[in-house]
Formats: structure tokens, C-alpha cells, sequence
């Protein structure tokens, strides 16, 4: 008779040997998760203005300081309320995250607000008349309204009902307040998609401050009234879900893996980008934006910081002393100088090409005399 042994290892064994490290895992999963709420989001967060990622804004928030509008980010409700002055637009990431007393202080203080899938409670105190309409993923959208925009945006998120209404209901203006159904159009990765550049502009550009607040869930526990939140109200919709997936993966590579896992080694990347790569992809971006107006301001804005140096002009020179010193160096007439320097935008890419021919050419002129 022959009795055969089996020397694959029991669940027992697997279990021992797994769950040292599934323990580790957990507790790293939660506690990145504690921290995550707690700091409203890092350098690499979604709609972080610092961030490089797809999901973050480091794109349009480069745009808009090369447009002169000063961005601000903070992360805590103070620093927010103490860099808001009279000239500023503030724009909200997580509205639901705080209190209505607190929303409705900031939207007293702030000229201009824009506020990122407000809903519920957040949504009364920043918009009393606006009301939700469902949900919607990220499409492109016809703008179906006057508002001054960029044409077809892709848009998604939280649609709302009020007096006016753009984008199918994912962007609504009531009295100072821009209720964005989500933040599709200002992530890097769609920002260079159909209108979208020239809308995050047009929202986020109207002052020449943008304070850019990522509330955190010590903000929100400072607040009043918040004591009828649990702490798994504040946790967005879908991370619940996603939690799950991830740890189901974690435990099955743990036990996968055992204790065959080796140190973590970090590479160092280069962050070092080129000036004539970052121009020209700015140029890109403007042309896919359709943003031949803030193409001309910036190419102007250019030129004009050659010429002022050269005609020994303050940097705060008006633009008929800049006009009466080219004169003087050139045989051109005024008015043809203050058409190329301060004229009306061009509206198509063969005008902008021609201004940027005429603006090189001025230049040329001036420092050959």
C-alpha cells in the first residue's frame, strides 16, 4: 500500500506567512487615506494647481500666471480667509467639505466664487436659488447660453438648475457664485481639449488675485453645525468602492508575494524642462484653445519688455510715452505704433502670425537705432 504525502503548503501555512505583510498593507492604505482627508490633498492631488498629473491644474494655473493673475494655493480655511482682499476670485475644490456658515462667510468676503460640484447643504448656502438636476459624466457640451466662454467644453459631474444655466446645467452663475459641475475642463489632461483652456481662463482669470483653496477635514470639523456629519459623510461618493478594489488587490499580492518582497528603490526624475520646449508647447496649447487674444497679450507683453529697457523708459511707462520714444527712434507715425502694441486683438491665426511679424520687425527697428 502506498500513502501519499502532499508537500504543497496548507491554508494555515499561507495564512502565517501572508499575514504579516496584509497587516502592513492595511494599516498603509489607512493611513494614507486618514491623511489624504486631513491635508485636503498634496503636490500630486486632483485639481491641485501644483501638480503635474493628469488630474492635477499645474497647466492652466502656468497660464494664468503668465496672463499677470496672481494664484494663491492654500489648504486650510484661515489661510484662505486672510489672503481674500476686495479684487479676487476664490475658487472652492471641495465645497461639501465645509460647514454653511463657513461657505456663505467666504462668499460674503470673495468678489467672484467658483465652487467645484457643490451639492446639498454647500449648495444652499453658496447658490439659495440654484437647484440639482442629477449627474452626468464628462462630455463635450454646446455652451447654450451668453456667457462669454470658449464654445464647446467638456463638462460632467453635477448638473444644476438656475436662472443661468450653461453647459446642459454643469455650469451655473447666480450672483458672484460659478458653480462648476465638475473639474473636467481645468485638469493638465483635458485642458488643451476643445474649449476648455479658453473656460478655465475666462473662469478663473477675472482678478488679478486667484486664491485656490483645497479645504481639508480639519476645516470642516472647525466649522459650525458640523457635528451632524460623521466622519463617512465627509469621504467622497466612489471611494468607498475603490477602497474595496484596493485592498481586495493588496491582500492577493501580499499573499502572492509572501515574504519574497524587497526593498523599494526610488529614482530620482528629472523635472528640468527647456524654456523653447515650454514656449512651444504653450503656443500649442493656445492654438488648440483657440486663444489667439491671450496668444497676442503675451507675445505684446513680450516685446514690450525689450523696448522699454532699450528707450530708457520706467517699467511702469504709460503707453503714450512708449509710443512717443519708438517714434522718436523711428520714422514710423504714432498711430501705426500703438496699433501693433496696444491695438485690438487679432481674430483669426493668420492675423496673430502677422502680429507677430510686425511686433518682431518693431522691435528690430528700435535697438538698430
Amino acid at each position: 500500500m502506498t500513502v501519499q504525502t502532499s508537500v504543497s503548503p496548507g491554508s494555515r501555512r499561507i495564512w502565517r506567512a501572508a499575514r504579516g505583510p496584509a497587516l502592513i498593507g492595511a494599516i498603509i492604505v489607512a493611513a494614507a487615506i486618514v491623511i489624504t482627508l486631513l491635508r485636503g490633498g498634496g503636490t500630486d492631488g486632483a485639481v491641485d494647481p501644483g501638480s503635474v498629473t493628469p488630474a492635477g491644474s499645474r497647466a492652466i494655473a502656468r497660464l494664468l500666471e503668465a496672463q499677470g493673475v496672481e494664484v494663491i494655493r492654500v489648504d486650510s480655511l484661515e489661510s484662505a480667509d486672510s489672503t481674500i482682499n476686495g479684487d479676487t476670485t476664490l475658487l472652492i475644490t471641495q465645497p461639501n467639505w465645509l460647514a454653511p456658515d463657513q461657505l456663505t462667510a467666504l462668499r460674503r468676503k470673495a468678489r467672484t466664487l467658483v465652487a467645484i460640484g457643490a451639492s446639498n447643504d454647500a449648495l444652499t448656502a453658496l447658490a439659495p436659488s440654484v437647484r440639482e438636476n442629477g449627474t452626468d459624466s464628462p462630455k463635450n457640451r454646446e455652451p447654450g447660453c451668453d456667457f462669454a466662454a470658449a464654445g464647446v467644453a467638456r463638462l460632467g459631474g453635477v448638473l444644476y438648475r438656475g436662472s443661468t444655466r450653461c453647459y446642459d446645467g454643469a455650469l451655473v452663475l447666480e450672483d458672484g457664485v460659478t458653480l462648476l459641475g465638475d473639474a473636467t475642463p481645468l485638469t493638465n489632461e483635458q485642458l488643451d481639449g476643445e474649449g476648455n483652456a479658453a473656460l478655465s481662463m475666462r473662469l478663473l482669470g477675472q482678478h488679478q488675485r486667484l486664491v485656490w483653496y483645497l479645504p481639508s477635514l480639519a476645516d470642516a470639523t472647525a466649522g459650525a453645525g458640523v457635528t451632524e456629519k460623521s466622519f463617512y459623510d465627509l469621504v467622497p461618493v466612489g471611494w468607498w468602492f475603490g477602497l474595496g478594489q484596493a485592498g481586495v488587490a493588496v491582500l492577493l499580492f501580499m499573499v502572492w508575494r509572501a515574504r519574497r518582497l524587497g526593498p523599494i528603490v526610488a529614482e530620482p526624475l528629472p523635472v528640468v524642462v527647456r524654456a523653447a520646449e515650454t514656449t512651444e508647447g504653450r503656443a500649442r496649447l493656445y492654438r488648440r484653445a483657440k486663444a489667439t487674444d491671450h496668444a497676442a497679450d503675451a507675445l505684446r507683453a513680450a516685446t514690450l519688455g525689450r523696448l522699454i529697457p532699450v528707450l530708457g523708459l520706467p517699467a511702469d511707462a504709460t503707453p503714450t510715452a512708449i509710443v512717443e520714444g519708438i517714434t522718436a527712434r523711428t520714422r514710423r507715425q504714432g498711430n501705426e505704433i500703438h496699433a501693433v502694441l496696444f491695438g485690438p486683438p487679432p481674430n483669426t491665426e493668420q492675423a496673430l502670425v502677422q502680429l507677430a511679424d510686425a511686433l518682431d520687425a518693431l522691435a528690430d527697428e528700435v535697438g538698430s537705432h
